[in-house]
Protein backbone atom coordinates (compact mmCIF):
# COMPACT_ATOMS: atom_id res chain seq x y z
CA UNK A 1 0.00 0.00 0.00
CA UNK A 2 1.11 3.34 -1.08
CA UNK A 3 0.23 7.15 -0.82
CA UNK A 4 -1.14 8.56 -3.99
CA UNK A 5 0.60 11.53 -5.52
CA UNK A 6 -1.40 14.57 -7.36
CA UNK A 7 -0.98 12.99 -10.48
CA UNK A 8 -2.66 10.19 -9.48
CA UNK A 9 -5.67 12.22 -7.59
CA UNK A 10 -6.13 14.38 -10.80
CA UNK A 11 -6.39 10.94 -12.74
CA UNK A 12 -9.10 9.55 -10.60
CA UNK A 13 -11.35 12.72 -10.23
CA UNK A 14 -11.42 13.03 -14.07
CA UNK A 15 -12.00 9.64 -14.96
CA UNK A 16 -13.91 8.14 -11.82
CA UNK A 17 -15.12 11.69 -10.35
CA UNK A 18 -13.33 10.53 -7.05
CA UNK A 19 -14.37 13.98 -5.78
CA UNK A 20 -16.91 16.39 -6.23
CA UNK A 21 -15.94 19.44 -6.86
CA UNK A 22 -12.64 18.87 -7.29
CA UNK A 23 -9.93 21.87 -7.91
CA UNK A 24 -7.08 20.77 -10.06
CA UNK A 25 -4.72 23.33 -8.06
CA UNK A 26 -4.38 24.56 -4.28
CA UNK A 27 -6.29 27.64 -3.53
CA UNK A 28 -4.52 29.86 -0.54
CA UNK A 29 -4.35 33.34 -1.36
CA UNK A 30 -6.41 35.19 1.66
CA UNK A 31 -8.20 31.78 2.36
CA UNK A 32 -7.18 28.93 4.32
CA UNK A 33 -5.94 26.88 1.51
CA UNK A 34 -8.30 24.14 -0.41
CA UNK A 35 -7.47 21.58 -3.39
CA UNK A 36 -5.08 19.72 -4.75
CA UNK A 37 -1.87 19.47 -3.56
CA UNK A 38 1.49 17.28 -3.94
CA UNK A 39 0.45 14.25 -1.74
CA UNK A 40 -3.31 14.83 -1.15
CA UNK A 41 -6.15 16.90 -1.16
CA UNK A 42 -7.43 19.75 1.27
CA UNK A 43 -11.03 19.24 1.52
CA UNK A 44 -13.02 22.44 2.44
CA UNK A 45 -16.32 23.00 4.86
CA UNK A 46 -19.67 23.32 3.84
CA UNK A 47 -21.95 26.17 5.69
CA UNK A 48 -24.00 23.80 7.82
CA UNK A 49 -22.72 23.17 11.85
CA UNK A 50 -24.08 21.07 14.38
CA UNK A 51 -22.92 22.41 17.53
CA UNK A 52 -22.49 20.33 20.23
CA UNK A 53 -24.67 22.10 23.68
CA UNK A 54 -25.60 20.87 27.05
CA UNK A 55 -28.75 23.18 27.08
CA UNK A 56 -30.70 20.33 26.80
CA UNK A 57 -29.01 18.17 29.50
CA UNK A 58 -28.82 15.13 27.36
CA UNK A 59 -26.78 12.27 28.16
CA UNK A 60 -23.95 11.62 25.42
CA UNK A 61 -24.82 8.12 24.58
CA UNK A 62 -23.15 6.54 20.71
CA UNK A 63 -25.84 3.68 20.76
CA UNK A 64 -28.95 6.05 21.29
CA UNK A 65 -27.47 9.57 20.43
CA UNK A 66 -30.38 12.58 21.10
CA UNK A 67 -30.50 15.76 18.24
CA UNK A 68 -31.32 17.40 21.49
CA UNK A 69 -26.95 17.49 21.89
CA UNK A 70 -26.60 19.53 19.03
CA UNK A 71 -28.05 23.22 17.64
CA UNK A 72 -28.00 24.02 13.77
CA UNK A 73 -26.32 26.73 12.43
CA UNK A 74 -25.36 27.93 9.12
CA UNK A 75 -23.66 30.91 7.96
CA UNK A 76 -20.02 31.93 6.67
CA UNK A 77 -18.37 31.02 9.62
CA UNK A 78 -18.77 28.88 12.69
CA UNK A 79 -18.04 29.90 16.39
CA UNK A 80 -17.18 26.39 18.50
CA UNK A 81 -17.59 27.40 22.04
CA UNK A 82 -14.76 26.71 24.83
CA UNK A 83 -14.06 23.19 25.27
CA UNK A 84 -16.47 22.04 22.62
CA UNK A 85 -17.03 20.58 19.49
CA UNK A 86 -19.05 20.99 16.37
CA UNK A 87 -19.86 18.54 13.21
CA UNK A 88 -19.75 20.09 9.79
CA UNK A 89 -19.48 18.55 6.45
CA UNK A 90 -17.01 18.44 2.89
CA UNK A 91 -18.14 20.51 0.42
CA UNK A 92 -16.51 17.76 -1.59
CA UNK A 93 -18.60 14.07 -2.42
CA UNK A 94 -16.90 11.54 -2.27
CA UNK A 95 -16.52 8.17 -4.48
CA UNK A 96 -13.66 6.09 -2.96
CA UNK A 97 -12.38 3.31 -4.78
CA UNK A 98 -12.63 -0.25 -4.03
CA UNK A 99 -8.86 -0.63 -3.54
CA UNK A 100 -8.40 2.74 -1.84
CA UNK A 101 -8.32 3.93 2.19
CA UNK A 102 -8.12 7.57 2.61
CA UNK A 103 -7.35 9.02 6.10
CA UNK A 104 -7.44 12.85 7.21
CA UNK A 105 -4.62 15.18 8.98
CA UNK A 106 -5.84 18.53 10.19
CA UNK A 107 -4.43 21.42 8.58
CA UNK A 108 -1.70 23.13 10.89
CA UNK A 109 -3.15 26.54 10.49
CA UNK A 110 -6.45 25.48 13.07
CA UNK A 111 -4.18 22.83 14.97
CA UNK A 112 -1.88 26.12 15.72
CA UNK A 113 -4.91 27.83 17.38
CA UNK A 114 -6.16 24.57 19.01
CA UNK A 115 -8.60 23.52 16.85
CA UNK A 116 -8.26 19.43 16.49
CA UNK A 117 -10.09 17.65 13.45
CA UNK A 118 -11.43 14.26 13.55
CA UNK A 119 -12.48 12.36 10.82
CA UNK A 120 -12.26 8.27 11.37
CA UNK A 121 -10.75 6.49 7.95
CA UNK A 122 -12.44 6.84 4.97
CA UNK A 123 -13.18 3.24 4.02
CA UNK A 124 -12.42 2.03 0.20
CA UNK A 125 -15.78 1.90 -1.59
CA UNK A 126 -17.35 4.49 0.93
CA UNK A 127 -19.75 7.24 -1.38
CA UNK A 128 -21.15 10.97 0.38
CA UNK A 129 -20.08 13.73 1.86
CA UNK A 130 -17.63 13.09 4.98
CA UNK A 131 -18.40 14.61 8.18
CA UNK A 132 -16.16 15.94 10.50
CA UNK A 133 -15.36 16.85 14.06
CA UNK A 134 -14.09 19.62 15.04
CA UNK A 135 -12.67 20.17 18.65
CA UNK A 136 -12.30 23.34 20.19
CA UNK A 137 -9.64 22.35 23.04
CA UNK A 138 -9.19 25.88 23.90
CA UNK A 139 -11.01 28.31 26.79
CA UNK A 140 -11.51 30.61 23.94
CA UNK A 141 -14.81 30.47 21.54
CA UNK A 142 -12.96 29.72 17.81
CA UNK A 143 -13.80 30.90 14.35
CA UNK A 144 -13.80 27.96 11.98
CA UNK A 145 -14.46 29.28 8.12
CA UNK A 146 -16.94 27.98 5.61
CA UNK A 147 -16.24 27.03 2.49
CA UNK A 148 -12.22 27.19 3.55
CA UNK A 149 -10.03 24.35 3.60
CA UNK A 150 -10.38 21.88 6.79
CA UNK A 151 -8.05 19.09 6.52
CA UNK A 152 -6.34 17.32 4.49
CA UNK A 153 -7.31 13.67 2.97
CA UNK A 154 -4.16 10.89 1.97
CA UNK A 155 -4.95 8.15 -0.23
CA UNK A 156 -3.30 5.14 0.14
CA UNK A 157 -3.94 2.62 -2.74
CA UNK A 158 -3.58 -1.08 -2.09
CA UNK A 159 -1.42 -3.28 -4.51
CA UNK A 160 -4.53 -6.20 -4.23
CA UNK A 161 -8.32 -5.69 -4.34
CA UNK A 162 -10.07 -6.41 -1.10
CA UNK A 163 -12.66 -8.82 -0.28
CA UNK A 164 -14.83 -6.16 0.81
CA UNK A 165 -15.76 -2.66 0.74
CA UNK A 166 -17.99 -0.05 2.49
CA UNK A 167 -20.13 -0.92 0.16
CA UNK A 168 -20.54 -4.81 0.46
CA UNK A 169 -20.88 -4.34 3.98
CA UNK A 170 -24.27 -1.87 3.19
CA UNK A 171 -21.68 0.53 5.45
CA UNK A 172 -24.07 2.83 7.56
CA UNK A 173 -23.21 5.97 6.61
CA UNK A 174 -23.25 5.34 3.09
CA UNK A 175 -24.08 8.07 0.67
CA UNK A 176 -24.89 10.68 3.36
CA UNK A 177 -25.43 13.77 2.37
CA UNK A 178 -25.89 15.64 5.81
CA UNK A 179 -24.43 16.18 9.17
CA UNK A 180 -25.24 12.42 10.47
CA UNK A 181 -24.78 12.10 14.30
CA UNK A 182 -23.13 8.58 15.76
CA UNK A 183 -25.75 5.69 15.19
CA UNK A 184 -25.58 2.23 15.27
CA UNK A 185 -26.41 -0.49 12.33
CA UNK A 186 -30.09 -1.48 12.13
Amino acid sequence: MSIQPDSWIKKMCKEHNMIEPFLEEQISKGTISKGLSSMGYDVSLSDEYRIFTNVNNSLVDPKNFSEDNFVERKGPYCIIPPNSFALAKTVEYFRIPDDVLCICVGKSTYARCGIIVNVTPIENGFHGNIVIELSNTTPNPAKIYSNEGIAQFLFFKSDTKPETTYASKKGKYQFQKNIQVAKIKE
